[in-house]
């Protein structure tokens, strides 16, 4: 298994890699004129899946020499317990810098789930470089089924996002996402029975280019974000980020032993993306992109 587009990419597989990018373009009915404009938001029809960005369970890498968990699409932090059902997190829409990354994709968000299972219930947004153009958008999904683009709820970098994912009961789980920056919301009931409700997590991802049997095989580049916040002592959103689980409620570092902090090695062992250290209330943290 290999990263979608390699470092040493070759002319050929640009050629392959933007001919998929337009095919994922058209199914969700973006015209390629109009991704070639210099948009930095994108409206696509709500009912249309991306088959091609889905975001999936964490791939274990290894542990770190610090001891971390190194992983082959996140980075940030998770939280481990039981029976999870609230998760809550904020974040700035990073200003994407695609002239050192074209044709690449980042997506960032909060769930529960995917740290050490096989489904994720999460929501957030993603940001890509079509060539060398920066385009964003807001998304759910209940992994393994497709993410579900939102239209209607366009987004610009530097915007302030605030998510949460809550368990209803009864398999059903709610998710909300909130624009601070324009006060828009959204909110969305999804069924998920069976789940395990084992984890919590706040990531930046490189979201997934190939599914084989339900399994990823190839991810995308990840753009090139620099740097993205999260949580209220950088957001200034309230009570962001924080958990609950059957023993267990308040910020990331209420959970003690149970914090994994994430960093993101590709599969030949290069370093792509590092989360600070917890802020000292335990909420709020850094991740900055490292390369492809």
């Amino acid at each position: 298994m290999k990263r979608f587009q390699q470092h040493t990419k070759t002319a050929i597989g640009y050629r392959i890699a933007l001919a998929a990018l337009l095919g994922m373009l058209v199914v969700l009915g973006v015209s390629p004129a109009l991704a070639q404009a210099p948009s930095t938001s994108i409206s696509p029809s709500a009912n249309q899946s991306t088959f091609l960005r889905q975001h999936g369970p964490m791939r274990f890498h290894g542990i770190g020499p610090d001891g971390s968990t190194q992983s082959e699409n996140w980075s940030g932090y998770a939280v481990t317990g039981s029976s999870f059902t609230d998760v809550k997190g904020s974040w700035h829409v990073p200003q994407l810098r695609c002239n050192t990354t074209p044709n690449s994709l980042s997506g960032f968000w909060v769930g529960i789930d995917g740290f050490s299972d096989d489904t994720v219930e999460q929501t957030g947004t993603a940001s890509y470089c079509n060539g060398t153009t920066a385009q964003y958008y807001a998304w759910y999904e209940v992994f393994p089924a497709n993410p579900v683009v939102l239209s209607n709820f366009p987004i610009q970098p530097g915007q302030v996002i605030g998510a949460e994912v809550i368990y209803e009961g009864d398999g059903n789980f709610s998710v909300h996402l909130h624009n601070r920056s324009t006060g828009q919301e959204f909110r969305k009931t999804l069924s998920a029975p069976g789940v395990q409700r084992s984890s919590a997590e706040w990531i930046a991802e490189a979201p997934c280019a190939k599914m084989v049997s339900g399994v990823c095989t190839e991810y995308w580049p990840l753009a090139n974000f620099h740097v993205a916040n999260y949580g209220d002592d950088y957001t200034s959103d309230p009570d962001t980020n924080t958990a609950i689980d059957s023993s267990t409620s308040g910020p990331i570092s209420a959970f003690g032993s149970n914090v994994e902090e994430i960093t993101m090695v590709s599969s030949g062992g290069v370093t792509e993306a590092v989360p600070s250290s917890l802020t000292s209330d335990g909420t709020s943290f850094r991740v900055w992109w490292e390369a492809e």
